[in-house]
């Protein structure tokens, strides 16, 4: 039994097979002599021991009876009867069970060859009486490079990328390639460009998606959007140009690794492209170009607005994070520490080693230049609760003194030294924000010279404690130095100011704190205190995002350092629905008092 894909070659097997075992002299390498009888009968398409079945036009009981019956009769010429059954899956499940016996216990002579492209569609009881022969997809390069050959024999120019388009368009099959062939030579003449090929059999180009990851990587929308345009007015379908695309972003996945680019089935000049754009193509940035093409190409079909579906992925891919490489200290995550039965905490190593080939670090002072040496850290984590969390604190490494060669202490960067917040006006601990951003870390790779392995210490801090910190603490605006004088304020000369920003938070497209700002009227107090009015927590965080610029902007029109904004949440009560049949009568008969005289008159219950 013969097993492939279409077109890549079972029944020439099986008849270059049949030839083969009835020559009557053949060659050490096992191939046909073509001058015996038997050969030259073949070669003349008129063999009494070769015979073929379509078993996808005979596949009823009575043509399996049929060739049964044949084969009872022996070769006149050679020493095999040949049966080759094509498409044999096509048989019905009495034709199968009446070809068993003979399959099974067939006479000496008799050879049969089955082909088929589908063979879990045939029945057991035939698999396990045949000798399995698995024919795989012919590989792209394969095709290609048959094509170039039959293009030279056939005195035909063919261009290298337009065979390798003809060969991907077969997908494995050498039969369907040189269907194709035959039709460009036929469209084209004796010159079969890329060109040509794209055009008739109509594919989109590969320069279609290089400019749709340029685009992406200059992160213009307009020009991707009008792109897909021009794809679409060409006569393309979306869905097309969306599976292209990822296809595109795989190659280019594939050319960031000099192991895998013998994946990439192109042409040679087309490979150079793509080796050229994926070195400016980070590879996470791929992956989530991969992921979004993957998730509209799965819900294109559901889109009623096709067109629409696809120009939000581009927009979606243009709008992407920039993604870059930093080259600097390699951050090695630690696992927190396990607690022991017996309640210690178990000792977590960490190691850190250089890279190889690394640039060795000069000493200025000394002239010397000093490997950089290998660092073991020892350090104990505990951990109190499930949601404790570690932070590193990284001290600047020991710097020798050139004149007495004393050390000096490191200091730590995390000790005492407040960080104000991005935007907020809040000063927050140096060690909160170590924490939030670097988490269990461990950094390696300073470029300094490190005697004292403890210049690294391994610090924890409970997420409780940070909880408390930023919570308890009340957020306090910058105080600003009393310079602006103090200058009396109304309600009406604050309202005129307080529209003015407002004004300039809108331009800015900060809608949420614009509405928050104009949906209350703010109340001037005696002590320059202003009062505003807040739905919520969110309109809240909204504020403090901007309280800083806002209270340096009022002061300096208004002339009073003294001008604070202070904000009252207010609190909704919420108003309780009822949900029982009871509760509902009641609400009804707190609202018209008739409902319950009529209940009591008709003697009815409430269900």
């Amino acid at each position: 039994m013969f097993c492939g894909p279409r077109g890549v070659g079972k029944t020439t097997c099986a008849r270059i097979l049949a030839k083969t075992i009835n020559c009557e002299s053949v060659s050490e390498n096992l191939e046909a002599c073509d001058k015996c009888e038997s050969c030259t009968s073949f070669n003349g398409s008129h063999s009494f021991n070769i015979h073929e079945l379509d078993a996808a036009s005979n596949n009823s009981v009575d043509d399996i009876r049929h060739l049964i019956e044949q084969v009872r009769i022996a070769p006149q010429v050679g020493n095999y009867s040949v049966y080759i059954i094509d498409e044999v899956h096509m048989l019905s499940s009495s034709a199968f069970n009446a070809f068993l016996k003979t399959l099974e216990e067939p006479p000496s002579y008799a050879v049969f060859i089955l082909a088929t492209t589908s063979k879990q569609k045939i029945i057991p009881t035939i698999l396990s009486r045949c000798q399995i022969f698995d024919f795989m997809r012919i590989q792209v390069e394969d095709i290609a490079r048959h094509l170039g050959n039959v293009a030279e024999q056939e005195g035909v120019k063919a261009e290298p990328d337009a065979l390798h388009i003809v060969a991907q368009k077969a997908d494995g099959s050498l039969r369907d390639a040189l269907s194709i062939f035959d039709q460009m030579v036929s469209f084209g003449g004796e010159e079969v460009t890329y060109s040509d090929v794209i055009e008739n059999l109509n594919i989109l180009d590969y320069d279609y998606y290089f400019k749709a990851i340029d685009a992406l990587l200059e992160r213009d929308i307009s020009r991707s959007l009008l792109l897909f345009d021009e794809v679409l007015s060409n006569g393309f379908d979306g869905h097309n140009y969306i599976t292209g695309l990822s296809e595109h972003v795989r190659n280019l996945l594939v050319c960031k690794d000099e192991a895998t680019v013998q994946l990439l089935q192109v042409g040679g000049k087309i490979k150079e492209r793509y080796r050229e754009q994926a070195q400016s193509c980070p590879a996470p940035m791929l992956l989530n170009v991969l992921s979004l093409t993957n998730k509209c190409d799965i819900t294109y079909n559901a889109s009623i607005n096709k067109r629409l579906h696809v120009e939000l992925l581009l927009m979606q891919l243009c709008s992407l994070e920039s993604v870059t490489v930093d080259p600097g200290p390699v951050v090695k995550i630690i696992p927190p520490a396990r607690e022991s039965e017996s309640g210690r905490v178990e000792e977590q190593k960490v190691e850190y080693k250089k890279e190889a080939g690394k640039s060795e670090a000069t000493d200025s002072q000394s002239g010397e230049t000093a490997g950089e040496p290998e660092v073991t850290t020892k350090s104990v984590v505990s951990q109190h609760t499930e949601n404790q969390v570690g932070e590193v604190a990284a001290t600047s490494p020991v710097e020798k003194s050139s004149e007495g060669g004393k050390e000096d202490k490191p200091e730590d960067i995390t000790a005492e030294k407040p960080v104000q917040a991005k935007g907020s006006g809040v000063e927050v601990p140096a060690e909160q924000q170590a924490a939030e951003e670097v988490g269990v870390a461990a950094v390696e790779g300073t470029g300094k010279e490190m005697d004292n392995p403890q210049d690294y210490k391994l610090q924890t801090k409970s997420l409780k404690d940070f909880v408390k910190a930023s919570g308890e603490e009340e957020k306090q605006v910058e105080e600003v130095p009393d310079t602006l004088g103090s200058a009396d304020v109304t309600q009406q000369s604050f309202e005129e100011v307080w529209g003015k920003y407002s004004e300039l938070i809108r331009q800015e497209g900060k809608l949420s704190l614009f509405s928050t700002m104009t949906k209350r009227k703010p109340v001037l107090k005696e002590d320059n205190t202003v009062i505003l009015d807040v739905d919520n927590a969110v309109q809240e965080s909204d504020w403090n995002s901007e309280g800083a610029d806002i209270h340096q902007y009022l002061r300096k029109e208004l002339g009073n350092s003294s001008i604070t904004v202070k904000l009252n949440v207010l609190k909704i009560k919420e108003d309780r629905k009822p949900y029982t049949s009871m509760e509902k009568f009641k609400r009804m008969a707190e609202k018209n008092p008739s409902i319950e005289k009529f209940r009591k008159q008709l003697n009815l219950d409430i269900d």
